[in-house]
């Protein structure tokens, strides 16, 4: 991570921009591993998925210097690195829960260690593969993206303890969250919690458009993402 840090933003940029590809370039084939390994959701809609976080993940654009000056002086703002990030992948969306974790952790100059769920182990790690592969190809150092062995809940609770990671970022239920906020260290946690999305849908709706959206929605990749419609309410 240190190496990486050193290396500037241009570089870093190229070597987001050649994990950007690698993702799309793999995006059908890591769907379709997600999609036989977990038995859940539908491979044509975990591609778009993959795709979706290859091309529209926040990356190093987002760490713009600011500089504030006025009668008291000037103050500049830069951006810098916690350091190490710990992971957790989900099985509804491993591989692009993986693709967007990588981008964004690794654009802010980080490094990741991932803990995969065990039943997304196969994918998740190929994900890995190829992201690393993508970064060395584009002068990168090796190993900013690594995980655990064996995959399993004891291994992700002692990567949410270590002292050496500085941000604990969850993708998950509410039990793996309330493990990431109970580890009992001072540490920074990024956690999603349950999904209930409501639809609204009101006297001014148009009310073809708004069946097609909602069940266009709640079917993507079988409804396996928290942030999928989950119930609709229809006034009157």
């Amino acid at each position: 991570q240190e190496t990486f840090q050193a290396l500037g933003l241009a570089k870093r940029k190229a070597i987001i921009d050649a994990m950007r590809k690698a993702a799309v370039q793999n995006a059908e084939p890591l769907a379709k591993l997600a999609r036989e390994e977990t038995g859940m959701g539908r491979y044509e809609d975990k591609v778009k998925k993959n795709l979706l976080t290859a091309t529209k993940t926040p990356g190093v654009e987002c760490l713009e210097s600011r500089a504030y000056t006025g009668d008291d002086g000037l103050t500049l703002v830069e951006w810098a690195p916690f350091g190490i990030v710990a992971a957790i992948i989900p099985s509804t969306n491993p591989t692009a829960t993986v693709i967007n974790n990588s981008i964004s952790i690794l654009a802010a100059g980080n490094s990741v260690i991932f803990s995969p769920h065990p039943a997304a182990v196969k994918c998740s790690r190929e994900t890995m593969r190829l992201l690393n592969e993508a970064i060395v190809g584009a002068g990168g150092p090796k190993n900013l993206i690594t995980t655990v062995d064996p995959a399993s809940q004891e291994m992700t609770k002692a990567v949410l303890a270590h002292p050496a990671v500085s941000v604990n970022l969850v993708t998950g239920g509410p039990a793996i969250v309330k493990v990431a906020m109970t580890v009992g260290k001072t540490c920074k946690t990024i956690a999603a919690g349950p999904g209930n999305p409501p639809v609204v849908v009101d006297e001014t709706a148009d009310l073809e458009k708004a069946a097609k959206g909602v069940i266009s929605g709640c079917s993507f990749d079988n409804n396996v993402l928290c942030t999928a419609e989950k119930e609709v309410i229809v006034t009157e």
